[in-house]
């Protein structure tokens, strides 16, 4: 394992545990990213140790005390850490530690989703401080320059700073007000790392494998509640296709060319199982929104044996009670998608048509959908100059191909 993997799968539990002991944000991100400094330089020459994580835990904990001796007004917090290093003789074992820090990540989930915070900071906040994502990588997530990027996150972090935010998680209805955005942001992250929305890969396992892990935490932290199994669901489901989204060259395969025999059917059995268990919640009258809609819709897919078995019909309804629930432009264009499966292509049409004028912005997603409706309707020279147009907006490398290779076999047809 390389120094960036090592950084992406520790750095939640390293600035979680680091802000539970000094209570500080932006001081537990600096000595983690110091212990990242620290690994840079001595990890080439030296190899990467057994236990990663610990070795960041301890050299972030050794700069910790160096930074508290500075401090005078920080002593007490200083005989602590010390106690603790003493205690850990040399680099601790941190499994032994797990129950603590899984509660920390958690923390650091809550603390990022404060309501203090913008929806856009809060989801800033967590791809960094526990999806461990670099500023730039947020601001291509987010569409918008790293320099202002890196002013939202540094905004955030003191707007907390300034209400006196504690890392305690939070409880009753304070933890209930808070869910939805956590819910919203562990989504997020998913999808970041399923459909990358730059550079030159289409995926990014290591964020949907994080996505997937902090929603199975948060579903055994809240279990009473069908969302969040939905949440887990729809991820796992979603993740089940991801081997299958790649051919043998690294380029994206839609849907319905994918080989099923390779989805992952571990996650498709946990998906259903959690949409079990979410559904058996909702019967004894708890209440379902999105997640559990959409895990639905894609439980549809995986009892698929073959894409021309999906029940697009099905699909399709469960699309309109989406719309209801959560209405907004993204749903309306995969309802469209849904319709022209299932009724037709111009059913498809005319749902996008449906949509106002500047519906996604510069988004690729709304031409891409219309120009495979268009195709299947035989509008060719239409079909290919709207693929084209979504190749010249996405600003991801391999759907950007994929485009093209679409609008040349749509010339094919003409």
């Amino acid at each position: 394992m390389d120094t960036a993997a090592v950084w992406r799968a520790e750095s939640a539990r390293l600035i979680g545990a680091l802000t539970r002991m000094t209570r500080d944000l932006d001081l537990a991100e600096d000595l983690a990213q110091d212990a990242l400094v620290s690994a840079l330089e001595q990890w080439p020459a030296n190899g990467v140790p057994d236990n990663p994580g610990a070795w960041l835990m301890t050299t972030a904990k050794r700069r910790a005390v160096d930074t508290f001796r500075r401090a005078d007004t920080l002593r007490q917090k200083l005989e602590v850490l010390s106690r603790d290093l003493r205690e850990e003789d040399g680099m601790p074992d941190l499994t032994t530690q797990v129950d603590a820090i899984e509660d920390d990540v958690l923390r650091l989930i809550f603390l990022t989703c404060h309501p203090e915070l913008s929806p856009e900071s809060r989801a800033a906040l967590t791809l960094r401080l526990v999806g461990g994502l670099s500023t730039a990588e947020i601001a291509r997530a987010f569409l918008t320059s790293e320099s202002t990027m890196g002013q939202r996150i540094s905004r955030a972090k003191k707007s907390l700073q300034a209400v006196g935010v504690e890392f305690d998680l939070p409880t009753g209805d304070e933890r209930a007000a808070r869910l939805d955005d956590v819910l919203a942001v562990i989504y997020l992250i998913f999808n970041e790392g399923y459909t990358a929305t730059n550079g030159a890969r289409w995926m990014r396992p290591e964020l949907t494998g994080e996505a997937i892990r902090l929603a199975r935490m948060i579903a055994k932290l809240v279990p009473d509640l069908p969302e969040v199994h939905g949440l887990q669901s729809l991820l796992e489901l979603q993740a089940s296709r991801s081997v299958a989204r790649i051919d043998t060259d690294g380029r994206p395969v839609l849907l319905e060319d994918q080989d099923r025999t390779r989805w992952d059917t571990l996650l498709i059995r946990r998906g259903l199982a959690s949409l079990d268990r979410a559904e058996r919640l909702a019967v004894r009258g708890a209440p379902v929104g999105r997640y559990v809609l959409q895990a639905a819709i894609a439980a549809q897919h995986a009892r698929a044996a073959a894409a021309q078995d999906t029940d697009w019909q099905t699909i399709a309804r469960l699309y309109d009670l989406l719309a209801s629930a959560a209405p907004g432009p993204v749903v309306e264009v995969n309802r469209a998608v849904a319709h022209g499966r299932a009724y037709g292509p111009a059913a498809g049409l005319a749902v996008l048509d449906a949509l106002p004028d500047g519906a996604l912005g510069g988004s690729h997603l709304l031409p891409s959908v219309r120009a495979d409706l268009l195709a299947r309707a035989g509008r060719t020279a239409e079909a290919q100059a709207m693929f084209r147009t979504a190749a010249q907006l996405t600003r991801n490398a391999s759907e950007r191909d994929l485009l093209l290779r679409r609008a040349a076999a749509a010339r094919g047809q003409a």
